[in-house]
C-alpha cells in the first residue's frame, strides 16, 4: 500500500466535522467530567482521578466506563490531525497524563479493578470488559501519536500490550482465555502497525485463533468462580459472544451484534495480513449472511434489544429493532477492512449505507443529543408505556450511563477521510470507495507525485469530479488505474464517464468502472451517476416489511414523521401512481431534498368511541404525504416516524 494524503472538501461532511470538532468534542469533554446538567453521569474522569490517588470515592458507572475517554481521546487525536488546536491538544495531554497516573507498575490500568475489585483482576473474562477497555486505549493511543508525534500514551499502552502478552497464550503457566467483548483482537494490529511489533499481531491471531475452542474457557471460568457472575449467575450463554464455535467454522452473525462486528473487523485484518484463507472465507460467509439477510434498510445490524444482538434471518422487525450505532460502526469497520482484503464494491456500498442514515441518524444536528438504539418506526405511546419497547426512544437523549456510542460517532466522524480511497503501488491503482470531496495525494509507481482532487454533490445530485495534478517533473504523464465504485443504489442506465469532455466506454471490475490510462497535468474525470427517488420493496420473508415499501434517493433512506403528515402514519399506504417529486427545502433542517406523492389515508372519521372493530366500509381518502431523510428524523418535536409504508 502506498502512503497517501486526504482531506475532505466538502460542504455536506465539513458541516459535520465542524460540528463533531467545534461542539461535540467540547461537550462530550463536559459529560464526560459529569458537567451536563439533567444528564446521566458518566463518572469517567472521576474514576481516573481516584484510581490515581488525586481523590477519594467510589468507582461510578459500567464496569466499562473507561473506554468512553479512550474514545474520546481517539476522535481528539483525529481531529487535531486534520487541524491542529493547541487548547485542544492540553486538555488531551492532561487526561493522558491522568491515565498514566492511574496505570500500575506492571502496566495495568483499569478503573474498575483498581478502585473496587483490586486483586479479582482477570478472573471473570466473560463480563468484565478487561480486555476490550484495553484495545480502546491502544486504539487511542496509535492514533494520538500518529497524529501529535508524542508517544506518551502508546508507552502506556504499549506497556499494557506487554502486560496482556505475558500473561495469555498457550504456554505453561500463561492464561488460555479471551476478552467476552472483542475489541482487542482489532486493536492489537493497529499497535503492530504503528510498532512493527510481531507479538503484538500473534498475540491478536491467538485471541482470535482460542476463540470458540474446547473445553470453553468460559464455562471452565464460571466454574472456579463458584457459577457466580455480576449480573446472572447462569450458564455463559456462548453464542451471545460469539464463542459457541471456533470463529473458522461461524457462518452465521449471532450475538451480541457489537461484539460479533468487532471479531470480523479483526478477522479481516489478519486474514490480508497473515494470508490465511481460511479465515477470508469465513468473513465472507459471515458478510453475506449479515448483510444479505439481517441487516436493515438503513445499515443497521443487531434486531432485538434482548442481549443487543441478531436473531435468525430475516427477523427485521421495525418497531422493536435495536440496531445500535456503535453496530453500524463496527460494520463500517468491518466493510473497511474487506476493502483492504478484496476490492468489491459491495463492502463500500455497505460502508455507505450505513455511515449516511444509521450513523448520521444516530446524533442530532445540535450535536449534543444521541440515539443508542435508532429504530424505522416510533410511536412515543407505546415506546413509553409498553414494556417491550421502552428501549427505543422518540428523541435523542443528552448522554447515556452506557455512553458507547456518541464517542464511536465522533471517532468515526473524525476519521473519516480514511475510509474514501485506497492506493496501492503494486497494483498501480487507485480505489475510490466514497464520493465525499476530497484532495488526495499520493505518489504513483512511477514515483511521480499526484493530487486527485475530488469534487462531490452528493448525497444531493449524482455528479463527481476529478481533477488530477502531477508535479512538473512528470510534463510526460504518468500511467495509473482509477477505478470508481458503480453503487448499488443507482437503478436504471450505467453511470456516464467523460475524460476532458469526451464520453469514455469503461470496463467494470468487481463493482468499479475501471480506467487504465497515462494521465496528464490538468486531466478532468466527470462521474456522472443516475439518481433518482424509487420505491423499495423488501425480501418477503421479512415478515415486518409484507405489503411495504421504503422510499431511498441515492445513498439515503427517506422517512415520514408525524411533524410533516400528522398522527397514525400507520394508516398512510402508498399508491402504484404515486407520483414521487422532489423538492429542495432549504429552509427544512439545516437544508435537504425533500420526497413528496400522493397517499391514501384510512379514514379515521365515523367511529364511536367504543367500537373496536366493525366491517370494512369507508373508503380511504387522497392526501399528500412528504418524506425527509432517515437521518434528520428526530430534530423536531417528538412524534410518530415510520421507514417502512403500506403500498397498495
Amino acid at each position: 500500500m502506498n502512503t497517501i494524503n486526504v482531506r475532505i472538501e466538502d460542504k455536506f461532511w465539513e458541516d459535520y466535522s465542524a460540528l463533531v470538532r467545534d461542539t461535540v468534542i467540547p461537550y462530550q469533554w463536559q459529560a464526560l467530567n459529569d458537567r451536563v446538567e439533567g444528564a446521566e453521569p458518566s463518572y469517567a474522569i472521576r474514576n481516573f482521578r481516584i484510581a490515581a490517588g488525586l481523590e477519594e470515592g467510589e468507582f461510578g458507572g459500567w464496569v466499562f466506563q473507561d473506554s468512553d475517554l479512550y474514545k474520546w481521546l481517539e476522535a481528539v487525536a483525529y481531529t487535531l490531525r486534520s487541524q491542529p488546536d493547541p487548547k485542544l491538544e492540553k486538555i488531551a495531554d492532561e487526561a493522558i497524563e491522568l491515565i498514566g497516573q492511574a496505570q500500575r507498575e506492571d502496566g495495568y490500568v483499569n478503573t474498575y479493578f483498581t478502585i473496587k475489585e483490586p486483586g479479582r483482576e482477570w478472573t471473570n473474562l466473560y463480563d468484565e470488559h478487561e480486555l476490550y477497555c484495553a484495545g480502546h486505549l491502544i486504539e487511542a493511543a496509535v492514533a494520538y501519536a500518529e497524529a501529535t508525534g508524542k508517544r506518551r500514551l502508546l508507552d502506556i499502552a504499549c506497556r499494557f500490550a506487554d502486560l496482556i502478552d505475558r500473561l495469555f497464550g498457550l504456554d505453561s503457566g500463561q492464561k488460555q482465555g479471551y476478552c467476552g467483548h472483542q475489541e482487542i483482537e482489532l486493536a492489537l494490529v493497529k499497535l503492530y502497525y504503528a510498532t512493527g511489533e510481531q507479538r503484538y499481531l500473534k498475540l491478536s491471531r491467538y485471541f482470535i485463533d482460542q476463540r470458540g475452542s474446547l473445553p470453553s474457557y468460559f464455562e471452565e471460568e464460571w466454574e472456579r468462580r463458584g457459577r457466580k457472575g455480576p449480573w446472572s449467575d447462569n450458564k455463559p450463554n456462548l453464542e451471545i459472544y460469539q464463542s459457541h464455535l471456533p470463529v473458522r467454522e461461524q457462518t452465521t452473525a449471532v450475538g451480541h451484534s457489537v461484539r460479533a462486528v468487532y471479531m470480523y473487523t479483526a478477522m479481516a485484518d489478519l486474514a490480508r495480513l497473515t494470508q490465511d484463507n481460511s479465515l477470508k472465507a469465513a468473513c465472507e460467509r459471515l458478510w453475506d449472511n449479515t448483510t444479505r439477510k439481517q441487516m436493515y434498510i438503513t445499515g443497521g445490524v443487531g434486531s432485538t434489544h434482548r442481549g443487543e444482538a441478531f436473531t435468525f434471518d430475516y427477523d427485521l422487525p421495525n418497531d422493536t429493532v435495536y440496531a445500535e450505532t456503535c453496530a453500524s460502526i463496527g460494520l463500517i469497520f468491518w466493510a473497511r477492512r474487506m476493502l483492504q482484503l478484496e476490492a468489491k464494491g459491495e463492502y463500500a456500498d455497505i460502508m455507505e449505507r450505513a455511515l449516511y442514515n444509521n450513523v448520521l441518524g444516530s446524533m442530532s444536528r445540535d450535536g449534543k443529543h444521541f440515539f443508542y438504539v435508532n429504530p424505522l418506526e416510533v410511536w412515543p405511546e407505546a415506546n413509553k408505556r409498553n414494556p417491550d419497547k421502552q428501549h427505543v426512544k422518540p428523541v435523542r437523549q443528552a448522554w447515556f450511563g452506557c455512553s458507547c456510542c456518541p464517542p464511536n460517532v465522533a471517532r468515526l466522524l473524525s476519521s473519516l477521510n480514511d475510509y474514501i480511497y485506497d492506493v496501492s503501488t503494486e497494483e498501480n491503482e487507485i480505489h475510490v470507495h466514497l464520493y465525499i470531496g476530497s484532495h488526495l495525494q499520493f505518489t504513483s509507481a512511477d514515483g511521480c507525485d499526484v493530487s486527485l482532487r475530488q469534487r462531490s454533490e452528493l448525497p444531493w445530485q449524482g455528479k463527481v469530479e476529478f481533477n488530477v495534478s502531477l508535479n512538473e517533473n512528470h510534463a510526460g504523464g504518468t500511467a495509473f488505474a482509477l477505478l470508481l465504485r458503480i453503487p448499488n443504489w443507482h437503478q436504471s442506465g450505467q453511470p456516464v464517464l467523460r475524460i476532458n469532455g469526451e464520453v469514455q466506454v469503461y470496463d467494470v471490475k468487481d463493482g468499479y468502472a475501471q480506467i487504465n490510462r497515462i494521465w496528464n497535468d490538468g486531466d478532468v474525470v466527470e462521474w456522472l451517476i443516475p439518481l433518482e427517488t424509487k420505491l423499495i420493496a423488501a425480501n418477503p420473508q421479512i415478515r415486518a416489511n409484507a405489503g411495504k415499501v421504503a422510499i431511498q434517493r441515492g445513498p439515503l433512506v427517506y422517512c415520514v414523521e408525524e411533524a410533516d403528515n400528522g398522527v397514525l402514519l400507520s394508516s398512510l399506504s402508498l399508491t402504484e401512481e404515486s407520483s414521487l417529486i422532489e423538492r429542495e427545502a432549504s429552509d427544512l433542517l439545516g437544508g435537504c431534498i425533500v420526497v413528496e406523492g400522493d397517499a391514501r389515508r384510512e379514514n379515521t372519521s365515523g367511529w364511536l368511541a367504543n367500537e373496536l372493530y366493525k366491517p370494512l366500509a369507508a373508503e380511504p381518502k387522497k392526501v399528500r404525504f412528504t418524506a425527509i431523510p432517515y437521518y434528520l428524523w428526530g430534530n423536531r418535536e417528538a412524534g410518530e416516524m415510520s421507514v417502512w409504508l403500506r403500498n397498495s
